[in-house]
């Protein structure tokens, strides 16, 4: 029982939840309540122990899916919604086939891991559902920078205003010696997001990832690329995710429009990008880099906000293509200013994208 509370404690800190020691213990010892015969059982027993925010109710249902689709062996019946077959793999001859119990080889499969690696322009309605819920549990921690004010730390340079402050209360004589050290901050986070038609059978999922970025951690800005740009970092903000992906397309007037790449990320340059927004600025793009401008005004951009950036990330759904080579008159003239370029087209890319912002 601890190894498996523990177990699914570390799933759980691995996608944002903040477990203390004291919350695993209480799970491990419901655990040796409940038992683990009744899976609804054991999804409440950390429901009540493990989870405190009722925002974090997500993360915890896709940690739970996850971490005991690989625990069936210690389970005897299931009424969750994760969906697991056994398959018998027949090694007789092909007239005979032995029992489902003799097969020497079994494979399992759960239903959550193809949806993740299944191409977000081809879910059914069903699956979708369940890939908003995957999305809505996915975390963006973006990188550190040094900040401009100092903290206090047990060695570094001495902190002379707050040793001599401690020192007159001590009748002037210096005791203790006080150290400081730079502080550190979150590097702001840009998601650029390509809205337009040819972008239209991943733009929803990306503003539901964009949702979730927002509402996991402050310095997350999101701008819709159409032709023209729109900030949707505000309507974003709200709790409910279908309430605010409803907003943000009703903000967008292109919405499923055309695409001017090369205009609308000069105009985020002109008012946003160098004026501060971008600078040391982790800045991610989502688009397939199909451009009806010049190519050149977008490289021109591009050249810009990689001086001022920290990073530069391009997500493009269609890398995952067979044989794509970025040809595209936008995406050839972006990628010479692109520190990392992956694909985009499924909830792995996308975890694997936040994996790639936190690097």
């Amino acid at each position: 029982m601890a190894d498996l509370a523990v177990g699914f404690a570390q799933q759980l800190r691995l996608r944002g939840l903040v477990v203390p020691p004291d919350t695993v213990i209480a799970y491990a010892k419901a655990l040796g309540v409940v038992g683990l015969d009744d899976r609804d059982a054991v999804y409440w027993a950390g429901r009540a122990t493990l989870v405190r925010r009722p925002e974090d109710v997500a993360a915890y249902d896709a940690a739970f899916t996850d971490y005991w689709a690989g625990q069936a062996s210690v389970m005897h019946r299931s009424h969750t919604a994760v969906t697991q077959r056994t398959l018998a793999v027949d090694e007789g001859g092909e007239g005979e086939s032995d029992d489902a119990g003799d097969a020497d080889d079994v494979l399992r499969w759960s239903a959550v891991e193809v949806l993740r690696h299944k191409d977000l322009a081809e879910l059914s309605d069903e699956e979708r559902v369940e890939a908003d819920r995957l999305i809505d549990a996915l975390r963006l921690n973006g990188p550190r920078r040094r900040a401009r004010r100092r903290r206090p730390a047990n060695r570094g340079s001495l902190d002379l205003r707050r040793t001599v402050g401690r020192a007159l209360r001590a009748g002037g004589e210096p005791v203790h010696l006080l150290h400081d050290a730079p502080g550190e901050r979150r590097r702001r986070i840009v998601l650029l997001i390509d809205v337009s038609g040819s972008m239209a059978a991943y733009a929803r999922a990306l503003l539901r990832f964009a949702h979730a970025a927002v509402r996991a951690r402050d310095g997350v800005e999101v701008f819709a690329l159409g032709t023209r740009l729109t900030r949707v970092t505000p309507v974003l903000a709200t709790h409910d995710a279908d309430a605010a992906l409803a907003a943000a397309t009703a903000a967008v007037p292109d919405y499923e429009g055309g695409t001017r790449l090369g205009d609308t990320i000069g105009e985020f340059t002109e008012r946003f990008g160098v004026r501060g927004m971008a600078r040391g600025a982790v800045l991610v793009f989502l688009s397939d880099g199909w451009d009806r401008g010049d190519p050149a005004v977008l490289g021109e951009h591009m050249a810009r906000l990689s001086r001022v950036a920290h990073r530069i990330i391009w997500v493009n759904p269609l890398k995952a293509s067979p044989g794509y080579a970025p040809l595209a008159g936008g995406m050839a003239a972006a990628l010479p200013f692109v520190d990392v370029f992956i694909e985009g087209h499924a909830i792995a890319s996308l975890e694997a994208l936040a994996e790639v912002v936190a690097a």
